[in-house]
């Protein structure tokens, strides 16, 4: 496994649902790469026993998190702990590219 990866070589669409690639999985952390095109969601789901984290790399998204709906952009990260509900969706006219993190990761 490379110790480097440039999240632009996973960039990519699915038609009906959003575009998921792994970066990087251990035990303890999942790497991934979320991308949605306008007007595609991730319906709100909780994890149980894990946190989890969205980078925004571009794009905007709303994001639930337990009770609060939040908008961020290019920068910005969002936060859920284990147990809170969350999801995000892309009401905007771009794609919204996202890396998020899974901890402890999901078994495969």
């Amino acid at each position: 496994m490379r110790p480097i990866e440039d999240y632009r070589r996973h960039v990519g669409m699915r038609e009906g649902t959003h575009h998921k690639a792994t970066l990087f999985r251990s035990d303890r952390l999942l790497l991934g790469l979320n991308c949605l095109e306008p007007g595609q969601s991730q319906a709100v789901h909780r994890h149980a026993g894990q946190d989890k984290f969205y980078l925004v790399m571009e794009g905007r998204g709303k994001f639930t998190v337990g009770r609060s709906l939040v908008e961020a952009g290019p920068g910005e990260i969002v936060w859920a702990a284990a147990e809170e509900d969350h999801g995000v969706e892309n009401q905007s006219a771009e794609r919204l590219v996202l890396v998020v993190g899974i901890a402890p990761a999901p078994l495969p």
